[in-house]
């Protein structure tokens, strides 16, 4: 039984097929372990990562994980693809089958993608309300000159309208490398954002890889297409910049 949230008893009343005064009895005997600890409060909220055991018997052990891999170009984000190598086929991982990908990466863009089986935590990584920053480095076909350089960093810190969808991005931080390479940072993904963005400045998005989420910098002993777990520490301080 796979669960998301509920209530401890419910869940031990449908594992076990027993009723809630059985289970009522099971916790004042003490005899129920919630990750290793003796609980006996009939309203605790479990999730699936819960590890859960009865009498010494594990009814639920899931393991949370959470990789981030160095995607290569010409890969593409997802799970499943006729045509292209995905970034799951690039994974050497037990359980890289239960995995989805955290905020996309289109077929020509390289750099940090991250994977989990974590909903909870990938949906709050990709809230707008949370505001996490994604960092891409952009190379640019037409150079920037220090005149053009203060109208490009007004204009994504506006926001830009897009007709198609009726939308305005939310503001963008773009700060200038050299005339050829910006540091840009968005709080939201739409659909090819950064090129359409430079698209109103005629100037062709040519390169574009994506070196942070959050406080998460792509890990630079990772080489292009190799992938490693994260520490519990960069999974909770992701949200902190």
């Amino acid at each position: 039984m796979s669960i998301s949230h509920t209530r401890l008893d419910r869940f031990i009343g449908e594992h076990c097929q027993i009723s809630r005064r059985d289970v009522r009895l099971i916790l004042a005997q003490k005899r129920l372990l919630v990750d290793g600890e003796v609980v006996d409060d009939i309203a605790l909220i479990i999730n699936k990562f819960s590890h859960i055991q009865l009498d010494g018997v594990t009814l639920q052990k899931h393991q949370a994980h959470y990789i981030m891999l160095h995607k290569p170009v010409g890969v593409v984000c997802a799970t499943v693809d006729k045509q292209h190598k995905t970034v799951i086929d690039l994974l050497d991982h037990p359980s890289k089958d239960e995995l989805h990908i955290v905020g996309r990466l289109d077929l020509n863009t390289s750099g940090l993608v991250l994977l989990t089986n974590d909903s909870r935590w990938s949906e709050r990584l990709m809230s707008p309300e949370h505001k996490v920053a994604k960092k891409y480095l952009v190379k640019l076909e037409q150079p920037i000159t220090k005149e053009q350089s203060q109208r490009y960093i007004e204009a994504f810190a506006k926001g830009m309208y897009f007709a198609f969808e009726d939308i305005t991005t939310l503001p963008a931080k773009l700060m200038t490398i050299d005339e050829y390479s910006v540091e840009v940072k968005l709080f939201e993904g739409k659909y090819h954002q950064i090129k359409r963005m430079f698209g109103r400045f005629q100037n062709p998005v040519i390169g574009l890889h994506r070196e942070s989420v959050g406080s998460l910098v792509l890990d630079e002993n990772l080489a292009i297409g190799e992938s490693r777990s994260l520490t519990a520490d960069e999974v909770e301080d992701i949200f902190i910049e």
